[in-house]
């Protein structure tokens, strides 16, 4: 059978699909790059906040229309989508040729022909065998699964279970693949990366697994993302000097108001977070310090989203993100008083950006006359799109440079900037 894959959600399921490609082709089918070209197509799912859920059921319909055109076409859908709402799915959109939830990519291989639904508790950990990617620089690496914190606005460790991690030696034979085929970039991704190897190894493993993996030879970045910041350790920090660690540190706060990181049940204040980044700013002066922010969270009063205004301009972060809250009915904070009207939050979020886009078209225009090795992975109407240290695939800025496309590394003299992107020029001659 010819497989295509629609990948939605958090690049967690990009790692597990690039995994579940390989399986499906150890038992003799085909993964095709165009939809026309396939028998069946799968859809991996999110499942954790209203717009992800719209978002997965929107393509599963679009599919579902597909299907009614070529009855032969197979419809597949997998994660945490189908491991929250499973059995409703199969009763609501019975077209549907097989659900999987948070299982293991073996099982699903083996079973994706034979089986109508496979849910039962969440088996998010797999041992590398091999894996198939796209023509991308970078890749994800997941490194754990699933979550035993207590944020108050989360629903992950419902469905995906308690915190797993995988075995140093298993990763390191996963990205020393991933090296000797050409990647130039290893994105570790996880629900929290700081829990890494406390359930294998009785502690916090990150700084031995970034030693191993620095280790390996070759030119090659790492990035890690999704670090809570209530478990960052002086040990992690101190992780971050190896020299393939990029010193990009995924940091989401949440939010700059001590009575709202409460509600949230957060550990740190807002002048612990602070304290924690200048900690980090000072031992790395390099240091890109990236934040994701959630507005209108039940109780948030104009008082505290000007105390989060006044935090967010006293760190000015590199790099932001923000969210409207999604009130969640398995979440605890769906019981709090003081719901925010999605006409505020909308209008807090504005404000927020606003903010956000002066610190970043500041930040920027220090960078003009500067050069930094940049990575390209991709070209546009004779323009190349590259990436320094300081921004993620997907989520943070590109370099912009006219000439012949040029994959993988290259020094690059930034001449002009805006908001959030840049213009450059190859230096390498």
């Amino acid at each position: 059978m010819k497989f295509y894959f629609e990948i939605l959600g958090c690049p967690k399921n990009v790692a597990d699909c690039a995994i579940l490609k390989a399986k499906l082709k150890k038992y003799g089918h085909e993964i095709v790059d165009d939809l026309e070209k396939a028998d069946a197509i799968i859809i991996d799912t999110c499942g954790f906040i209203l717009d992800s859920k719209k978002e997965s059921i929107e393509e599963i319909l679009l599919n579902v229309e597909r299907k009614k055109v070529d009855k032969n076409f197979k419809i597949f859908v997998k994660g945490c989508l189908v491991q929250r709402y499973g059995r409703e799915l199969e009763k609501e959109i019975p077209e549907v040729d097989g659900w999987f939830g948070v299982v293991n990519p073996e099982e699903i291989a083996k079973n994706i022909t034979k089986k109508k639904i496979i849910l039962k508790n969440p088996d998010p950990i797999y041992d590398f065998e091999d894996r198939i990617d796209d023509d991308y620089q970078y890749a994800y690496v997941k490194i754990a699964d699933g979550c035993d914190r207590a944020c108050s606005f989360c629903t992950i460790p419902l469905f995906k279970g308690s915190f797993k991690s995988r075995k140093i030696e298993d990763i390191v034979e996963e990205v020393k693949v991933l090296i000797e085929r050409g990647k130039k970039e290893i994105i570790l991704v996880a629900q929290d990366t700081t829990g890494y190897g406390i359930d294998l190894y009785g502690k916090q493993a990150l700084p031995e697994l970034l030693k191993s993996l620095n280790e390996i030879p070759g030119d090659f970045w790492i990035r890690v993302m999704y670090m809570h910041p209530d478990h960052i350790t002086e040990r992690i920090i101190d992780a971050f000097s190896f020299d393939k660690v990029l010193k990009y540190f995924d940091i989401p706060v949440q939010h700059g108001s001590n009575k709202i990181l409460k509600l949230m049940n957060r550990t740190k204040n807002a002048k612990q977070l602070k304290q924690l980044i200048t900690k980090i700013r000072e031992k790395y002066n390099d240091a890109i310090i990236r934040t994701s922010i959630i507005v209108g969270f039940p109780g948030e009063t104009d008082s505290d989203f000007e105390m989060l205004i006044k935090f967010v301009k006293d760190i000015k972060f590199d790099r932001l993100g923000a969210f409207l809250y999604s009130d969640e009915e398995e979440a605890p904070s769906f019981k709090l008083e003081g719901k925010v009207s999605e006409d505020i939050a909308q209008e807090r979020l504005d404000i927020l950006m606003e903010v956000q886009s002066e610190i970043s078209f500041e930040k920027n225009n220090q960078l003009i006359g500067k050069t930094f090795k940049v990575l390209f992975d991709d070209e546009e109407y004779g323009v190349l799109i590259g990436r320094t240290y300081m921004d993620a695939p997907e989520i943070d800025a590109n370099v912009f440079v006219k000439g012949n496309f040029k994959k993988g590394f290259h020094k690059v003299k930034i001449i002009d900037v805006d908001t959030y992107d840049y213009e450059g020029v190859i230096t390498d001659e």
